[in-house]
């Protein structure tokens, strides 16, 4: 069974590395990830239940585990992640509800402490 939190521990230390070997590049990229997640029209939450919806249908664990987190700390409830999920297995099919269930595993596990 995959651990979520691990899996955002993991991640947190192959982005160190990464950065130590291509900061320009990695710090683009989390000068763009700022800026596209900031409260405008749409709010931070609804931003990251959108990443969180096409972590899924990109079958990208580390992204489910990084949006998932994220949209609790931004307010979403278990229902709003439950119907992103709904969203992503209608866009992404059979491979997206594989990865829809294992949001939720990883919902779950973030509501959960």
């Amino acid at each position: 069974m995959k651990n979520y939190n691990e899996i955002n521990k993991e991640q947190n230390t192959f982005s160190r590395e990464y950065r130590k070997a291509s900061p320009e590049i990695l710090d683009g990229f989390m000068t763009m990830y700022k800026a596209s997640m900031r409260e405008g029209a749409l709010s931070n939450k609804v931003k990251e239940l959108m990443a969180l919806s096409i972590g899924i249908a990109a079958r990208c664990d580390g992204c489910i585990a990084s949006h998932a987190k994220a949209s609790i700390r931004a307010g979403a409830s278990r229902q709003e992640l439950i119907e992103t999920i709904d969203v992503a297995v209608m866009m992404g099919g059979g491979p997206s509800v594989i990865y829809g269930t294992q949001a939720l595993a990883a919902v779950d596990e973030f509501l959960a402490g």
